[in-house]
């Protein structure tokens, strides 16, 4: 018995050893509406005996209940988990299931079909190595069939499967097979998809899933499983490519020893390879491959390894290890396609953060340059980008990065872009260039600087950033302001919204987006100011705390000085100088703020003024005494 159990033991290691060591390909299922993707799915798992009693008992009972095809079972209720899916026989998020088989491991993301859940699909799709493109073989090519074909061709998925399905409801017809080949293929061309391939099938029976079967003698090609577990994996075209390691981490244990430690994201390195540290330049050699369990000759694409390099020299998180004969480009202004992924529009010029590789920087869209209409391939123009759209646009950092173009290296090429006060992921993006302005423009050292400046005015330079309601008396108290410091010998100047519309912004409306990019320019205005020495004083409604928070990142420490005019709205209303307020409720002027139009009130001012219990004169003796204690010098 002794003897039995040790062979158990040992057929139970290799076959573990064996299951270890096998490839892992992640693959998704895409396309339109009911065209049988988590049926497929379903079919999968069952064919490869991933399926444990309980659960088919289970299925068996789903089947039942909610299925459509009588006694049979319906494989789609393996995957459909959402109560909300099986209700109404469609996919809404993102199902993730693993298989395998004796050649290869999977993962497949069974991604929804409806165009309001792209960005869904986006999320699916971001680390697939090949996709599977459901076509109803009853109702050919749809537009959603286009949409999801572009998005795997901006993604950047190589293999596709066209998997004509629902053969057994169409006679199981070669000729409508081949009418579905001749309308897509066009198609596929005019995207760029050239590793392309076709499969008649149905899963609901299981033809071409796993055995050719005996209902499509006309096709002789390769069943799905087959192509599954045969076709290439982006690992192994990685580990073909440059070498590059984003830097997760500097491994400082002791004085003895330091060391970069991060994912290979392609390419292969020795010790003794020659590597130059990006965005920084500078070059080295690599001493040794470090890992948990000791050092390696040679280390590739998809490992986790620390480096040591012969030289000292400066590397911190987020920089990019390199091949020194092909490194990767820098740059701080760029091409790229985005996919917005929040009910909350993107509005150019406002600050995001961006987060690639192991880097998170500063963002901002300067331009969109059009907006795809992914069911006509059409570039439209836009102003802003809605949940779910595509735009190609001019991306500016606040620094610049190491990166490849996306269609050569999906981890230093791809993105995400996260709100800065909510911290939500709003946007995906893949990189397409480098904007050639960034190349060749470049910060001019000057020997008289805002120092010097500042010394000759005898002050110390500040933007006193007033925000609030339309009436609660900004302008008046900053008039104020600025009065009693002039009469004191300060150099100010004050910028006020209405009068900054008669000039630099007089091409900005009020929308979100023109309310965006209007505290944009000022703030580089107050910046350009303030190096100069001055002390600068704003008046804007400044509606949104992202914008004020980017102008506050403008600014060195305590430079940058919020004062919240705190009127509440119906004080704001009855006072209407302008006679706005009154405008606004007849609906004579749109995007009005506080009437329709958000405000959002800052949470941590550094002055915070009732103007219901405190007059506009001890409002701007307050900030003038402030400013003479903390500020002046």
């Amino acid at each position: 018995m002794a003897h039995v159990s040790e062979l158990i033991s040992t057929d139970i290691e290799e076959y573990l050893k064996a299951h270890e060591n096998k490839g892992l390909l992640r693959f998704i299922t895409c396309g339109s509406v009911d065209d049988g993707k988590s049926t497929l799915i379903g079919r999968l798992l069952y064919e490869s005996k991933m399926l444990f009693e309980d659960q088919l008992s289970a299925i068996e009972a789903d089947s039942k209940k909610y299925g459509t095809q009588g006694d049979e079972i319906d494989f789609a209720l393996l995957v459909d988990g959402l109560a909300a899916e099986r209700e109404q026989g469609i996919t809404i998020d993102v199902a993730y299931r693993f298989f395998s088989t004796d050649r290869r491991k999977f993962i497949v993301a069974d991604t929804p079909g409806h165009e309001q859940y792209t960005r869904n699909m986006v999320t699916g799709a971001s680390t697939a190595d090949a996709a599977i493109l459901m076509v109803d073989a009853r109702k050919g090519i749809l537009t959603q069939t286009r949409r999801h074909s572009y998005l795997m061709s901006l993604i950047g998925i190589r293999h596709i499967v066209v998997a004509i399905n629902k053969m057994d409801l169409v006679g199981y017809s070669q000729d409508t097979y081949n009418a579905i080949i001749a309308e897509y293929s066009a198609f596929a061309r005019e995207l760029g998809l050239e590793d392309v391939t076709y499969i008649p099938m149905s899963a609901f029976k299981g033809d071409n899933i796993v055995n050719h079967g005996d209902n499509m003698p006309w096709y002789q090609g390769t069943t799905l499983m087959s192509y599954l577990e045969s076709v290439e994996v982006d690992d192994e075209r990685l580990q073909r490519g440059p070498f590059r390691m984003p830097v997760q981490w500097v491994n400082r244990p002791n004085l003895d020893f330091r060391g970069f430690a991060g994912t290979i994201a392609s390419g292969v390195i020795k010790p003794g390879d020659a590597v130059r540290v990006q965005p920084s330049g500078k070059t080295s050699t690599v001493a040794r491959i470090v890992t948990h369990n000791g050092d390696l000759g040679q280390a590739v694409a998809g490992q986790s390894i620390t480096l040591t390099l012969a030289d000292e020299i400066d590397i911190s998180r987020g920089d990019v290890i390199s091949a020194v004969n092909a490194p990767a480009q820098t740059a701080d202004q760029f091409d790229a396609n985005i996919v917005w992924m929040h009910e909350e529009p993107m509005l150019p010029g406002r600050p995001y953060l961006m987060k690639i590789g192991t880097r998170t920087v500063t963002a901002q869209i300067s331009a969109i340059k059009h907006q795809l209409n992914i069911n006509t391939l059409e570039k439209q123009p836009a102003r802003q980008l809605e949940l779910n759209a595509i735009g190609e646009c001019n991306l500016s950092l606040d620094r610049a990065i190491a990166f490849d173009a996306y269609k050569d290296n999906q981890d230093t090429g791809g993105f995400i872009l996260i709100d800065r006060l909510t911290n939500n992921t709003v946007g995906a993006g893949m990189l397409n260039f480098a904007l050639r302005r960034s190349q060749n423009i470049h910060m001019q050292h000057l020997d008289v600087d805002k120092a010097v400046r500042a010394a000759a005015k005898r002050q110390k330079p500040c933007v006193l950033w007033f925000t609030g309601l339309s009436g609660a008396g900004k302008s008046t108290i900053a008039n104020l302001v600025e009065k009693k410091l002039h009469a004191m010998g300060h150099h100010t100047y004050l910028l006020d919204g209405d009068n900054v519309r008669h000039g630099l912004n007089k091409d900005l409306g009020f929308t979100d987006a023109d309310r965006v990019e209007n505290i944009r320019r000022v703030a580089e205005v107050a910046k350009l100011m303030v190096d100069a020495g001055l002390i600068v004083i704003t008046a804007f409604i400044s509606p949104f705390r992202s914008e004020r928070r980017m102008a506050r990142d403008l600014f060195g420490e305590g430079e940058f000085i919020e004062v919240f005019i705190d009127t509440p709205l119906q004080v704001a209303e009855q006072r209407d100088p302008k006679g706005l307020y009154k405008k606004a409720r007849r609906g004579d002027l749109k995007n009005f703020t506080g009437v329709d139009s958000a405000y959002e009130a800052p949470d941590n001012a550094e002055v915070k003024i009732d103007t219901v219990t405190t007059s506009q004169e001890a409002a701007a003796d307050h900030l003038v005494n402030l400013l003479t204690m903390n500020n002046l010098g």
